[in-house]
């Protein structure tokens, strides 16, 4: 008998997500900074086996919005809460229950199976995470606890075991060969943000998109032409920096993690442009692929 299901990673900001889907899949899907709104999209990765197709949804963290992008991304973390199997509700020992008491309480009414993942239990000796192992079971009884670190995958591994015997008998949904449902263009994007997020501090980061204008593959090598759009004319500034030094080295960093993960030669052109107030406009937010409904 084959089984599939969806399984969906929801949590606040910053309690590694990402870190635990990448884990779970086994290739980097998800980008990863030390950023809170790192991700932006709900992002699809694909566990095949023999009998079993695994289909793991990484979202946004669960914020309240100050914009319509940030709309658009609580719109990503509660759809998850709609069409899940089984729910992984991602905290850490750092996390707080008051920080998102409505999210918590709409995942205690879920009929998905609930698996509650305790992360960074490597930062917390053992009396402490007892204490809180104990908590959680008092907010979220029908949940199953597992403590893990997912950067050193602890206890990764019997967490997956458990995801794999809750999944419904089921035909799988995807082709048996696919990793994800985003195109190459995606992850180009999403490569090009996480260096952004990387080199640059305070409001830049968030203020930025990115758009692939051309991605011409041949047997060597991919041509890809990338915008990067800012809000402000002082953005762009910041962005290309003295002498175009900045963005040439968001440029250099990003090609090689480009090169890894396309395994091909890259040549990668980035250029700047400014967007007005773009994180607030239906038309620019539907254009760069976000749900606003």
């Amino acid at each position: 008998m084959h089984k599939s299901g969806f399984v969906n990673i929801v949590g606040n900001p910053n309690v590694g997500k990402s870190t635990l889907m990448n884990a779970l899949v086994g290739e980097r899907i998800s980008i990863i900074t030390s950023k809170a709104q790192t991700t932006r999209h709900r992002i699809l990765g694909i566990v095949n086996g023999d009998d079993f197709q695994i289909v793991y949804s990484d979202t946004p963290g669960v914020l309240k919005p100050n914009y319509k992008l940030q709309e658009s991304m609580l719109n990503f973390s509660k759809s998850a809460l709609t069409d899940a199997d089984v729910l992984l509700y991602v905290t850490d020992v750092f996390d707080t229950y008051e920080k998102n008491a409505d999210f918590v309480e709409k995942v205690k009414l879920n009929q998905a199976s609930v698996l509650l993942v305790i992360n960074k239990i490597d930062l917390i000796d053992q009396e402490k995470l007892i204490v809180l192992v104990e908590k959680w079971k008092e907010l979220l009884p029908q949940a199953e606890i597992y403590p893990i670190s997912a950067i050193n995958k602890f206890n990764v591994d019997n967490l997956f075991s458990r995801i794999k015997s809750l999944l419904p008998d089921s035909p799988p949904f995807f082709d048996k060969d696919q990793l994800t449902d985003k195109p190459a263009r995606f992850f180009v994007t999403e490569i090009i943000r996480e260096k952004i997020l990387l080199n640059y501090d305070k409001e830049i980061p968030y203020s930025v998109e990115v758009e692939v204008e051309q991605f011409l593959e041949d047997d060597k090598l991919i041509r890809i032409n990338a915008v990067i759009f800012v809000e402000r004319d002082s953005q762009k500034g910041i962005i290309i920096g003295h002498g175009g030094k900045s963005l040439k080295k968001v440029g250099m960093d990003a090609r090689k993690d480009l090169e890894l993960f396309f395994e091909k030669k890259i040549f990668l052109e980035l250029f700047v442009k400014v967007e007005k107030d773009w994180r607030n406009k239906d038309n620019k937010l539907k254009g760069f692929g976000y749900n606003l409904e």
